[in-house]
């Protein structure tokens, strides 16, 4: 008979009131719920080892036998350990079971049982700490097969966990969704649903161990590329302002440059949008110095050419300065009104940029968060554009799309990451790429050394100042932590040493802890010129362009990510000057050579981008997790961006059959996508 996939947990044999309200806290309420609480990881206790080829540190599975009789010792009030030693046809282990005392009356001697643990080895010795056994003339529970290892919560055991999801598949197996259409699984050659569940928890081997997962990880990567997907197709049937007028040949003829391929790539993909009469939603990426701004300049001229206004807002007041001088460069030519809106505007300046707004003279407002303040009305507004993406929540651009009536949308992000990642996510956006660099573009020799380059790299900083040059400098902490265990530079005590190294030169410092007006003023001090060497955090990472800095230095480089050493890499070399970063370490570890020997070996942000999404998982990407997307329980995304990129391909290809997934054969795959839509409502806004 088939039960019920929704019952509650409680319904089990073991699970009361205590035990639900521990599973509970997992998130785990219902069957399905339980059936879906899958492993973390695997130990497998299916192979045997001989003792005297085991290695130190290793988790092995022996069968041994128990070569003397079990000694129990006290040695001292509530510590007591059993030991024994056990032998097999290639050597001994010595056992220890730690507060287990009655154990010693389990283990006999010349009998033989299978332990599972891992093994110690000092010199010839080898022993073992309270390892799982059974004997072997016992049936196999615990040693001889693969096990899976649950994350576990107060008030419940590995035992407690298991058990209970064996107890869910024997009742609801039969009742688990299938979500694909059988000609896509045979296709893919992917499991049932009812084997794939059943082996993830109790996999019989190796081989349908990995067939579960291939199967469970492509279910879940294709929900949410339908759910995305599907969230794509109802936006883009959503009433956008058309605009169908202007040959964009003009804007390139008037430009004093000529754009890459990628560019005009790019706005031809965005222009697509803009003439479709669905509202566009679209995110171009690109690496530092691609030229993303003269991709939205075109936009706009475009926007301009329709008779229709446009927002541009970046996070910080100097990046907003940034873009208005160079979209005034490049737009005012061609007959645009901008105007400029931040913060620390004076009250007059404010009011006058608000009667421009409200009176429709303008073409284009650039800004910062200024432009969401109460009163700031732009008429008109075609085309909202926001800089730095990741910097922005949903809420704020919300707000800022909220000014006009189904405005098109572009956000721009500096932070080159694999397409595939970038779909999930950026997964209400439609992503455009700008892979290739402007010609002329400088290439910024880089350099991984350690502390006994000091001198050297002070006598480097001393040259490059007296060419005329400036220096980034850039700590991993704001001040001094003792209670970290590594010594790890700061910005404020490494400013005063390096204020001591070069009395001669003038010494800035920015971190995130000073108020805004603060930042802004010591960034426009160097700007200017003013500073020579800027001591910081990452608050520099996006976007300030200082043409005349020519090198920058990380200190203890192996605190941050690839993503993260590139994008700072990216605050030298905007100028005419040779440009250099500096990347010091004192760490030996093997990784961390390996990703700083990465960053000197390429300039390509999109290749340090998959490097660091295999070394380090998507965390860099995901930050905060403010795109608030569904967190993914089976699918690994550096390991399974290939699967990844099959599971978009299905989908699209189901839902350009199918766009509401109405068909009765597909009724289970929409209530599950609608289920992610219900637990994830802030993420697809």
């Amino acid at each position: 008979m088939m039960g019920d996939i929704n019952a509650n947990i409680r319904g089990l044999r073991g699970i009361g009131e205590k035990k639900a309200q521990a599973f509970n806290k997992l998130g785990v309420f219902s069957l399905f719920d339980l059936i879906s609480y899958f492993p973390r990881r695997y130990e497998d206790r299916s192979r045997l080892s001989h003792i005297a080829l085991t290695l130190d540190g290793e988790s092995v599975c022996v069968c041994a036998l128990v070569a003397d009789t079990p000694r129990l010792s006290r040695i001292r009030r509530g510590l007591d350990i059993v030991r024994f030693r056990a032998v097999d046809g290639s050597g001994a282990v010595d056992i220890s079971y730690f507060n287990q005392s009655y154990l010693k009356d389990k283990f006999h001697r010349g009998e033989s049982y299978y332990f599972y643990g891992k093994i110690q080895v000092s010199g010839s010795h080898r022993s073992m700490t309270n390892p799982v056994f059974e004997p072997e003339n016992s049936p196999r529970r615990v040693t001889g097969k693969i096990v899976p290892v649950y994350r576990l919560s107060a008030g419940l055991s590995a035992k407690d966990i298991s058990g209970a999801i064996e107890q869910a598949l024997a009742q609801c197996i039969d009742s688990i969704p299938e979500l694909m259409p059988e000609s896509l699984r045979e296709r893919l050659r992917l499991a049932p649903v009812e084997l794939a569940y059943k082996n993830i928890h109790f996999p019989a081997d190796e081989k349908t161990l990995e067939a579960a997962r291939q199967r469970l990880v492509f279910e879940e990567l294709f929900v949410l590329a339908c759910a995305l997907g599907r969230m794509r197709g109802q936006r883009s049937r959503s009433g956008g302002i058309v605009m169908p007028l202007g040959d964009i040949e003009e804007f390139w003829r008037a430009m004093p440059f000529v754009p890459t391929g990628a560019q005009r790539r790019c706005v031809d993909e965005a222009l697509n949008d803009m003439c479709s009469g669905a509202e566009m939603n679209r995110l171009v990426q690109g690496d530092v110095g691609s030229g993303k701004t003269l991709v939205a300049a075109a936009l706009v001229w475009y926007a301009f050419k329709n008779g229709r206004t446009s927002a541009f807002m970046a996070p910080t007041e100097i990046l907003a300065e940034q873009h208005f001088d160079t979209l005034t460069k490049l737009l005012s030519p061609l007959g645009l009104r901008i105007v400029r809106l931040t913060g620390s505007m004076t009250a007059a300046e404010k009011r006058k940029a608000r009667e421009l707004l409200a009176n429709g003279e303008f073409d284009l407002v650039v800004g910062t968060h200024a432009i969401l303040s109460e009163g700031v009305e732009p008429k008109r507004l075609g085309l909202v554009v926001t800089d730095e993406q990741h910097r922005f929540g949903v809420e704020q651009r919300a707000r800022l799309v909220g000014k006009g009536e189904n405005p098109h949308v572009l956000v721009m992000s500096a932070t080159p990451i694999p397409r595939t990642l970038a779909l999930i996510i950026y997964g209400e956006l439609d992503v455009s790429i700008i892979d290739e660099l402007p010609p002329g573009r400088q290439k910024v020799d880089t350099f991984a050394v350690d502390e006994s380059y000091r001198a050297r790299l002070n006598g480097f900083i001393r040259k490059q100042i007296g060419e005329g040059r400036q220096v980034f400098v850039v700590c991993p902490m704001v001040e001094e932590n003792d209670e970290l265990p590594q010594k790890l530079k700061s910005a404020e005590e490494h400013a005063k040493e390096l204020a001591q190294v070069f009395p001669e030169l003038k010494v800035g410092c920015i971190h995130g802890r000073l108020k805004p007006k603060d930042k802004d003023a010591v960034m426009a001090a160097f700007v200017h010129g003013e500073i020579d060497i800027l001591v910081s955090t990452t608050v520099i990472e996006v976007g300030v362009d200082v043409p005349n800095a020519s090198l920058i230095v990380v200190e203890n480089a192996e605190r941050f990510g690839l993503s993260q050493l590139h994008q700072l890499r990216g605050r030298v070399g905007r100028g005419q000057h040779k440009s250099y970063c500096v990347l010091v370490s004192d760490s030996d570890g093997e990784d961390v050579r390996r990703r700083l020997r990465i960053m000197t070996r390429t300039n390509d942000g999109f290749r340090i981008s998959e490097e660091d999404l295999r070394l380090r998982g998507p965390g860099d990407f995901f930050g905060s997790r403010q795109h608030g997307l569904p967190e993914l329980h089976m699918a690994e995304l550096g390991a399974d961006a290939q699967l990844m990129q099959q599971a978009q391909t299905e989908a699209a290809a189901l839902l350009a059959s199918d766009p509401g997934l109405t068909f009765p054969e597909h009724t289970a795959l929409r209530e599950r996508v609608e289920l992610l839509f219900s637990k994830n409502a802030q993420g697809f806004n």
